[in-house]
This record gives C-alpha cells, structure tokens and sequence, in this order.
C-alpha cells in the first residue's frame, strides 16, 4: 500500500471522526443540522466559504481547464467566482438578518409558495449535479493512488460524504472545511517553490509552454471563453451554500466581514492552482487534464509537500460535496416537505427525514456522475442550471423591487429548462456552454415579464424589507 494511499485514508479518517464528534455533540434540534445554531465564528465561516466553493470545482474541474487552455484564458474563465465575492460582501449583511434555512425560503417571503416550489427544483437538479462532480473528482484521487476504477472509487467517496453529512450537519461541514481551507493553503504554498523550481521558474515556464496555451483566449472565441465565465460567477452569485453561511454566522457584522477572508484565500488559491496546473502542462504532456494538481502532487513535489496537497485536495472535495448534499437535502425537507405538510412535524422527526434525503440523494448524484464524460463536462452542466434559474431570481428578490411573481416564475423555468434543452436535447450547439442560451432567456423572460405585470402590494412591502 503506498504511502500516498495510506496519508490520504488517515486523514479521511480524521474527517469521520470530527463528524462523529459534532454529530454527538452539538446536533440536537434542526437548526444545529442545517445551520449550525447560527453560531459559527469568522474564521470558521471565512473557512467554510472557502472550501465550499474551491472544491472538485477548482482542483480538478479548474485544472482540467487550465490544462486544456494554458493559465490566460484560465484567469478570465476562473474569475467569474472572485467577482461574484465582490458582490456578496454587500448581500451578506442582509442574507444574516433573514435567518433563512434555504434560497427558495427567501424568494417566498416576496413572491409565495408557487415560487419556493419551482426554485426548490431547480436548486435540486443543480446541486445533486454538483455533488456528482464532487464524487467523481474524489474517485480520481483513489484511482491515482491506488489503481482501483472510477466507479468503485466514486461509491468510497460517495460513501463517506453521505457517512459526514449525516453524522454532523453544518456543525461538521463547517469545522471539516475550516481545517481542510488551512491546509490547501500551507500545502500549495509550500509546494510553490519546488513546482517553479521544476520548470525553471516563471520564464523558463512561459518559454515551454505550448503556443496555444500562450494565447490570452487559450484558442478559444470570446463566446467560448465567456461561456466558461458566467457559469462560475453566476453560481457563487446565487448559491445557497454561500447564503446558508452567512445565516449560520453568529451575527450580521460576523457575516459581512468573512466575505473580506473568503476574497483573499480565493485569489490565493485559484491562483496557486493556475500556476501548479500549468506547470503539469510542460512536465506531464500526455495526463488526463482532469488529473493536472493530483498528478504534480504525486508526481511533481518532494513526498512530504506532495502528502499535504494530496490531502488537501481531498478534503477540499469531501467537504465540498458534503455542503452541496446538506444544501439540496434542505430544500427537500423544509421547502417541500415540512412547507407542505398538513401537520405540525416534531423537530426529532424533521432531523430524522434530513438524514434519510441526504442518503437518498447521495446515491442519486453518485448514479449522475457516471453519466457525464467529465468533471468540466457536468460542472458547466450544474453551474448554468443554478446561474440561469435561480441567480437572476434571488438578486432580483433582494435588490429590484420592480419584479413581480410572473416574472420570477417565469426567468426561473425558462432558465432551468434553456439549460436542459441546451446541454442535453440540442447537445450543445457550436460547443458553446449553455449559459450564453439560458441567462439571457432567463433575464429576458425576469424583466419583460415583471414590467407587463403588476406587483401585488404584499410583493412590495416585503420588496422594501429585503432590499432597504
């Protein structure tokens, strides 16, 4: 058994047993499982914004593309998600003051329950997708370090997300991300010298690159590059994940100022992972592009610095999966099932069914993930899904007063349903992403509509609350 393998389930193990901790520890009511009694401190909450959103995404879907395209192209395709954080810092505040468990939650409170009910769809088929990626990204580290296929090591991974998320809840996915955030930062850092070092440092790497990678656009048109863009900018926009954050803060200011945290790690490591993904362009020439990082982990670094990135990755992928799984388990449980329940349901039980709808839709993202080529492939997938159905609507919810119910319900289905028709019947069309199909549909369908109809006078009073 190597010694990669070995580090890779010790730490794993850690992972499991912080979750068994938090699970006998702090889970005692609902909001424990969901929001982690809205108690948690900065540098945990700046943590866990971190690695929820430079999961599989980033460490491999992130390096597949850079891989493919060179570091150029990467920077304008990676940085949808660091303006994206811009714009969160001024939502925060408000998102905190709301104490809402999920998105759809927030969209009812101005537009009614026909809204919370598509919302909570669309987020479903997105994130069960984005936590499919996770899987897979997680199977590539197993397959890399010990042989076994992808299928196989996509149910460990699988397996142990489901094991976490159901244990601890928010309490152990925000304490897992917290640590797992410190060590992708200490090992890529660390690995920094001795990966430039290998290709002669930043000139002797730009003189080898290939002369695609060494185009600004990376070979790609400026339709292709901004399709890659807008999926990643428009998730972190609108993701529930980041909005479940903030509510679990311990107070408002707490949530506002980990935005400022969250900004500086994810500059720091999208930007190290551009550098280590580029280098294995030039030291590793014939590697699968998803496998970049994993491979200079393994392959590229002296053992020790390489058993740190390896771990980090790792981690960065379970804990990443493991908010997306609570995330989309949420919308079942209190925008479906508690919000339509004809009976009052005892806080014990609401626990209990969270649990069983994390394990149920675990095993559905695990049986998506096999049916997408790639991680890049079902992460543009995933990302438009959310970014066309649901970001026009839950910005549009907190800052336009203007937008009606009609209008709402109309951007969210014209959005979910352009992506599906897009990526799925129509096969992507000129191998244009389908976000550039989806948005401008959604928006459209948002403003035209809200502006031919009026809204009803409980729209408007609740308008002013979300948005002064």
């Amino acid at each position: 058994m190597s010694i990669y393998l070995i580090s890779v389930i010790i730490y794993l193990v850690v992972m499991a047993l912080m979750g068994v901790y938090f699970g006998r520890k702090s889970i005692e009511t609902s909001t424990d499982f969901m929001a982690a009694g809205r108690s948690l401190p900065i540098f945990v909450v700046m943590g866990t914004l971190l690695a929820t959103f430079v999961g599989s995404g980033t460490i491999i879907g992130g390096a597949s593309f850079i891989y493919q395209y060179g570091p150029w192209a990467a920077i304008f395709n990676l940085s949808g998600g660091i303006v994206g954080i811009i714009v969160l810092y001024f939502i925060a505040e408000k998102v905190r003051v709301g104490e809402a468990y999920t998105v759809p939650e927030i969209i009812e409170k101005r537009f009614g329950g026909k809204a919370r009910l598509i919302s909570s769809i669309f987020i479903l088929l997105a994130y069960v997708g984005i936590t499919a990626y996770q899987f897979t990204g997680g199977a590539y580290v197993l397959q890399i370090t010990t042989g076994l296929s992808i299928e196989t090591s996509a149910i460990i991974i699988a397996a142990l997300v489901i094991f976490l998320t159901v244990s601890g809840g928010l309490f152990s996915v925000a304490y897992t991300d917290a640590l797992s955030a410190l060590l992708i930062v200490f090992g890529l850092l660390l690995g920094l010298p001795f990966v430039l070092n290998n290709v002669g440092g930043f000139e002797g790497l730009a003189l080898s690159l290939p002369e695609q990678a060494k185009q600004w656009n990376g070979g790609l048109s400026f339709l292709q590059l901004l399709g890659f863009f807008l999926p990643l900018f428009l998730l972190i926009l609108g993701d529930q994940n980041m909005y479940q954050r903030f509510a679990a803060a311990k107070d408002a200011n707490t949530a506002k100022r980990s935005t400022i945290g969250f900004f500086v790690g994810s500059v720091l490591v999208i930007g190290l992972t551009i550098i280590f993904a580029t280098a294995a362009i030039v030291m590793f020439p014939d590697i699968k592009p998803d496998t970049a990082v994993l491979n200079m982990a393994i392959n590229g670094l002296p053992l020790g610095i390489g058993l740190v990135v390896l771990c980090a990755a790792v981690a960065f992928i379970i804990t990443t999966a493991t908010s997306y799984l609570l995330s989309a388990s949420g919308n079942i449980v209190y925008d479906i099932y508690k919000h339509y329940s004809k009976k009052e349901i005892p806080d014990k039980k609401l626990l209990s069914v969270n649990r069983y709808v994390v394990v149920i839709l675990g095993v559905l993202a695990y049986i998506l993930g096999m049916y997408f080529p790639s991680v890049l492939a079902i992460q543009m997938y995933s990302y438009t899904m959310y970014g066309a159905a649901i970001t026009p609507a839950i910005l549009a919810t907190i800052l336009w007063k203007r937008a009606t119910t009609a209008g709402i319900l109309s951007s969210m289905v014209i959005g979910g349903v352009s992506t599906i028709l897009w990526e799925v019947i129509l096969d992507r069309p000129f191998e244009l992403n389908s976000v550039l199909f989806a948005l401008p549909m959604s928006v459209l369908a948002l403003v035209v509509v809200s502006l031919l109809t009026q809204p009803r006078t409980v729209e408007v009073e609740n308008s002013i609350v979300l948005t002064k």
